[in-house]
């Protein structure tokens, strides 16, 4: 800068000087055009270098500004971090609650639907017969045909005519008669088989168990001894039931009663 300056004090001052024939200028008055030339360099630099003060104080602000808005950025996504996870914290609690709500609702249905089940009327088809029974009914015949086919001859005969008690009307009398006329027999109470096969047929004639009925009223009755009895039930078997099954059996039976 000052070899900048000095020459720039050269070249004003050979422009202030006066052609050759004017002379010479005073060594004074040379001075003071350098003296001031070198004031208004200075000045120029003074202006500059507060000019560039200015703008790094200006840049330095800005940075400062730019640091101030960064951490402030930065604080606030941290906050909102906190809140998400805070959010996502919520949201997996309200999850679980909400499973576990949908779980005791569910128990209470189930608890509900079971306790209508033990009271409400239910459809069953029996022997291509549909019909309503109470929970309990259904339940006695259930357990009553269950013995049956464990060979338990007493449960199976005691549960059938304790349905048939409690239960008078019941849809299942047809073929509850025919189950305690099989367990009588099995019983070796040929009589009572015989009086329950026999109500079945006279109630019924039209049940498909009726024929079997016969058939096994004329066993009973050959177990009896009382092979006339037998002979006539079969007859009356294959007038009444021809094209049955259990007439063709009869028919064979009947050989044996001869």
């Amino acid at each position: 800068m000052q070899g900048a300056g000095a020459a720039a004090l050269l070249v004003l001052a050979c422009a202030l000087a006066p052609p050759a024939r004017a002379g010479i200028f005073d060594d004074d008055e040379a001075r003071r055009a350098i003296l001031d030339l070198r004031k208004q360099l200075e000045q120029s630099n003074d202006q500059a270098r507060a000019r560039q003060a200015e703008q790094m104080t200006a840049m330095s602000d800005q940075l400062e500004q730019l640091k101030r808005s960064l951490l402030d950025l930065n604080t606030r996504i941290e906050l909102q971090r906190d809140d998400n996870a805070k959010l996502r914290g919520q949201i997996e609690q309200l999850t679980r609650d909400v499973a576990e709500l949908q779980r005791k609702q569910t128990d209470i249905q189930q608890g509900v639907d079971d306790r209508l089940r033990k009271v409400e009327p239910q459809k069953v088809t029996i022997d291509d017969r549909e019909f309503t029974v109470d929970p309990e009914e259904k339940r006695q015949y259930d357990d009553a045909l269950a013995g049956f086919r464990k060979g338990d001859f007493d449960r199976a005969s005691q549960g059938f005519g304790g349905l048939l008690k409690r239960f008078p009307g019941t849809g299942y009398r047809d073929s509850a008669l025919f189950w305690i006329g099989n367990a009588q027999y099995g019983q070796r109470a040929y009589k009572d088989a015989i009086a329950s096969f026999r109500s079945l047929v006279a109630s019924s004639p039209d049940s498909p168990h009726a024929p079997e009925a016969l058939l096994a009223i004329a066993n009973c009755q050959a177990e009896l001894k009382d092979l006339k009895s037998a002979r006539r039930t079969i007859d009356e078997l294959l007038k009444t039931y021809p094209k049955s099954e259990a007439a063709q059996a009869g028919k064979e039976r009947l050989t044996s009663l001869k």
